[in-house]
């Protein structure tokens, strides 16, 4: 018998409440095909800014943990080419992300370049200000429930983005459920 693929969501908790938590449920049943609610899960451990980690495979929900949030400053990326790189589903094994971050040298984030288009950091989707609007790469690494969330209320639209239309960016967004649409003016991009 094979031995199960974990999973996991990254839920941010703060004042005890749960944010987002349907579009983690659509998630979860769009890579396992099985229903979780989370709700009935998740009980926040007190008022302040939670990272909380489930973890689950295609049968259950395996563990719970809770992480006080530090948010992480980025200022510089690290351009990294990769043809290969695939993760569209949120792995609890990272390490084929791990390999490329490891590339990032004095760089604070990589940005991911598959097939000459943007992809995603290692962390977070990515949204740039391009011609007068925001836009997000057509094909990220991960279908984020952030990223979700603001194609759904029509935000931002989804783009082929080439490396030349980054650099030609007015500014640029990380996308994630902890820090949600993170918008930074002031950043450098290395190859």
């Amino acid at each position: 018998m094979s031995e199960a693929i974990n999973y996991f969501e990254t839920v941010k908790c703060e004042d005890y409440e749960v944010f987002n938590l349907s579009y983690h449920n659509k998630r979860i049943a769009k890579t396992i095909a099985r229903n979780f609610d989370l709700s009935e899960y998740i009980s926040p451990l007190n008022e302040k800014l939670l990272r909380c980690k489930v973890i689950y495979n295609s049968d259950e929900i395996i563990d719970i943990k809770y992480f006080e949030y530090k948010k992480k400053e980025i200022k510089n990326f690290k351009i990294i080419k990769n043809d290969k790189i695939e993760y569209s589903k949120k792995y609890l094994n990272r390490d084929s992300l791990n390999k490329l971050f490891e590339q990032k040298e004095s760089c604070d984030e990589i940005m991911i370049f598959k097939n000459s288009l943007l992809t995603d950091t290692s962390i977070a989707n990515i949204a740039i200000f391009y011609d007068n609007s925001w836009i997000t790469p057509k094909k990220p690494l991960l279908n984020g429930t952030t990223r979700q969330r603001y194609i759904n209320s029509g935000f931002i639209k989804e783009a082929d983005i080439t490396l030349a239309m980054l650099k030609n960016a007015k500014k640029i967004a990380l996308l994630n459920a902890m820090i949600d649409f993170d918008i930074l003016e002031d950043y450098s991009l290395f190859s």
